[in-house]
């Protein structure tokens, strides 16, 4: 029986409530069976910031997932050449599980930039993608070929990024972060000044 699996990629720099709760999103949307989340290691769109260590941000991942039936967090994009593109990770994706079917998952502010990724259309040769809405981003402007490849999945955001979260300097609150990675952060003072 054929397998669907989402793909959620990202930096998580560090993770929080909002990854978690679009993670949910997803998968309650019915489309997909499980979800995997990638954790890149340099993403070719964000070289210029110096990031927290590729094991800090994964061990975070794993702490923050650890109570998720459907989701396998994964660094193997580590193993993969660098820069970290999507269509790489989705074609050996595709080479290793040739019986599953892929979906490409985003948020909806990730759509309005798609057409700037590494190769975006044979991206969506490949696989469809799932976009949990945002009320507060306009993607009229998108491409309709783009478009064409998009299934939109009800979301209700949380109002928190991991750069707010880093800019906060060591005064990191607990409600927008699991209290697991809370504590981890703490402990090995990351974000701190």
């Amino acid at each position: 029986m054929e397998k669907r699996v989402g793909i959620f990629g990202g930096s998580f720099d560090p993770v929080h409530k909002g990854h978690i709760k679009i993670t949910r999103s997803f998968l309650k949307s019915g489309l997909i069976r499980e979800l995997l989340i990638l954790l890149t290691p340099s993403p070719p769109h964000k070289q210029a910031r110096d990031q927290t260590d590729f094991s800090h941000r994964f061990e975070m991942l794993k702490l923050a997932f650890q109570t998720e039936e459907k989701i396998r967090v994964s660094d193997l994009e580590r193993g993969l050449p660098q820069p970290s593109y999507t269509l790489q990770t989705i074609q050996h994706l595709q080479n290793r599980y040739p019986d599953s079917i892929f979906y490409l998952c985003l948020g909806e502010d990730s759509l309005r930039d798609f057409h700037k990724w590494h190769k975006y259309k044979k991206i969506l040769e490949r696989v469809t993608l799932l976009v949990a809405r945002r009320p507060d981003v306009d993607t009229s402007s998108v491409d309709p070929e783009i478009l064409e490849k998009v299934i939109f999945i009800d979301h209700e955001p949380v109002s928190i990024s991991s750069t707010e979260i880093r800019n906060k300097r060591g005064e990191v609150t607990t409600t927008n972060l699991p209290p697991a990675v809370t504590e981890y952060i703490e402990k090995h003072q990351l974000y701190s000044s």
